[in-house]
């Protein structure tokens, strides 16, 4: 017993002048007499006190693009600042459904920070908006939007490692005088509130009992500049409102009401198949819609509009109550300078390389309306690619010389793949055949095969569908930017050595909607279906329900149509 209590005491010494030996002992003893790394306990404090720097990523804007790329995003490693004047994601394609009551406004916006504080890491929102980028210090200047009550303007500067431009479009008025001073936009949630007021607005005023009766068909008089999409679904809208609902409150004021439609093209609709433009201005006749197609508004005044009638050269004013105006976008003046900066003068849009990428600027990113993808063309690389074919450098190739590189090439130039659609044929090779009949082509050869490629380059339609694909895309090459920067998963350089480090963005367009009033809707869907109807509207009010963003959302937007349909719509002016 002794013994023991002496080789105790023993151990006890040596562990007070050397503790790691302790350590030694019990973790061999543990392991099994296993390769051990060991570790004190200060080291740990040590270490956790080293904070990895991650990335930082600021994001402008909180509409389809921005909100996209936020829901998107799964990498914890980034540090993720949101900078926009809105604290909310808005559903636009229902604001025509907001400006005559059909679904309240708060239906289709949610909160942008309820939607980011589901992610697994931290996400900071400043309510503010940008004024400038500054690309040499990697700065955004922003400004407070709040009330000045609340303490003035505060100014404020943002880091970036990484900056999404995401601030979408403003209305192109196309510098008509008089358009921003007395028409309606739509393309704000604050728009379609004030268009609704002003509707209400235009039928107390023709109820009072002072009014003629010619400026009472003025006042009644509403039009509405652009045969887009948005434009005819409001003119429908405003029918449906006038028709179903208004004509009850105000039966001495129906005969009066007048909706006016005024496209400067030859059609409305001109985006859609023939079969939709042709059965929309049927029915626009039928309802009593007044269509006026080469009609170019010329100026806005507080009580007329001026338009020229291109097939007679005349102009002729309308008398009017409201206008509202939906005739394009145009580039934000925040974005205009920072174009400049950067040497884009000479474009109207923001220019992106395929990977959405900003022109000139490695860590910027830009998508959604406020940008473009600037496509490159296969004749500008055609020599490099007939190149990277040629192995042996003979300066001939046959037809399947192509086969290692025909998947790159219709990956890096999507407007092959429309070439070989348009000219119905199945494949490369075939084209390449066609041309000539030849199986052996030199460089001369292959310039011609080619030379009808790039007709086909189209730039993306300015749409909620496009945007929100864009940022799903980006979020996606953000998760995957450390794997894909060691194992590159794009196209080949053709004009360099190895590869794309991300495959390119691709747009899936999967059809679009006009709703035309009357509970009838026109979808052009994918493979160029056509359908037109009753039923029609109802796969319009599925789909758009599920592209909604929050459970809560959906459940209030049918909660709004099926108030509508057992009450009608709410002519209250609030």
């Amino acid at each position: 017993m002794s013994a023991f209590r002496q080789f105790y005491q023993r151990a006890s010494n040596v562990y007070s002048s050397n503790p790691r030996l302790y350590n030694l002992l019990v973790i061999t003893t543990v392991s099994g007499g296993g390769l051990l790394a060991i570790s004190n306990s200060s080291a740990f404090a040590d270490a956790s006190q080293v904070d990895v720097k991650k990335k930082k990523v600021v994001v402008l804007g909180t509409g389809w693009a921005g909100t996209s790329f936020l829901k998107n995003l799964k990498d914890p490693s980034y540090e993720i600042e949101v900078v926009s004047p809105r604290n909310y994601f808005a559903f636009t394609p229902l604001l025509p459904s907001v400006t005559n009551g059909t679904v309240e406004a708060r239906s289709i916006v949610e909160p942008i920070r309820n939607i980011v504080r589901k992610k697994k890491f931290d996400v900071q929102f400043k309510e503010a908006e940008c004024y400038k980028i500054d690309t040499v210090n990697k700065k955004v200047h922003c400004k407070s939007t709040q009330d000045n009550n609340l303490g003035g303007t505060e100014e404020f500067t943002v880091d970036y490692d990484y900056l999404v431009i995401a601030m979408g479009a403003r209305v192109n008025t196309f510098n008509t005088p008089g358009v921003v001073e007395h028409a309606h936009f739509l393309k704000e949630i604050e728009d379609a509130q004030r268009i609704r007021r002003s509707v209400i607005d235009c039928f107390e005023r023709a109820s009072l009992p002072n009014i003629t009766e010619e400026e009472r068909k003025r006042i009644l008089h509403f039009v509405v500049v652009g045969g887009g999409p948005t434009g005819v679904e409001f003119a429908a809208e405003l029918h449906d409102y006038v028709i179903e609902d208004l004509a009850k409150l105000y039966p001495a004021l129906k005969e009066h009401v007048k909706i006016t439609l005024l496209e400067a093209g030859d059609h409305i609709l001109n985006m859609f198949d023939k079969r939709i433009t042709v059965f929309a201005e049927e029915k626009f006749q039928r309802d009593g819609i007044n269509l006026k197609v080469g009609s170019m508004v010329t100026k806005v005044s507080e009580k007329e509009i001026c338009t020229k009638e291109r097939a007679t050269g005349q102009t002729v004013s309308i008398p009017y109550g409201m206008v509202v105006w939906s005739t394009g976008i145009g580039t934000r003046p925040v974005v205009m300078d920072f174009m400049k900066q950067i040497g884009q003068t000479n474009r109207r849009v923001l220019a992106t390389d395929e990977w959405l990428r900003v022109e000139g600027c490695d860590d910027i990113y830009a998508l959604g309306d406020c940008a473009t993808i600037n496509q490159r063309r296969v004749m500008e690389d055609i020599s490099a690619i007939f190149n990277k074919a040629d192995k042996k450098n003979t300066g001939r190739l046959k037809v399947d010389d192509f086969k290692e590189v025909i998947n790159d090439i219709c990956e890096r130039y999507p407007q092959v793949a429309i070439h070989l659609k348009k000219k119905q044929l199945k494949n490369f090779n075939n084209l390449l055949k066609n041309s000539q009949g030849d199986d052996e082509l030199d460089i001369e050869k292959f310039k011609l095969a080619l030379s009808e490629v790039d007709s086909q380059m189209k730039n993306l339609p300015a749409t909620a569908q496009v945007a929100a694909q864009q940022g799903e895309y980006l979020a996606e090459c953000f998760d995957k930017m450390d794997a894909c920067e060691k194992n590159p998963e794009g196209p080949l350089r053709f004009r360099a050595t190895g590869r794309h480090r991300f495959h390119p963005f691709r747009y899936q367009h999967f059809g679009q909607f006009a709703p035309l009033g009357g509970e009838q809707t026109a979808a052009q869907l994918r493979g160029d279906w056509v359908s037109i109807g009753h039923s029609t509207q109802w796969l319009w009010y599925s789909v758009y329900v599920s592209k909604l963003v929050s459970w809560r959302t959906r459940m209030l937007v049918i909660s709004d149509w099926g108030r509508r349909f057992v009450f009608g719509r709410d002519s209250s002016r609030i």
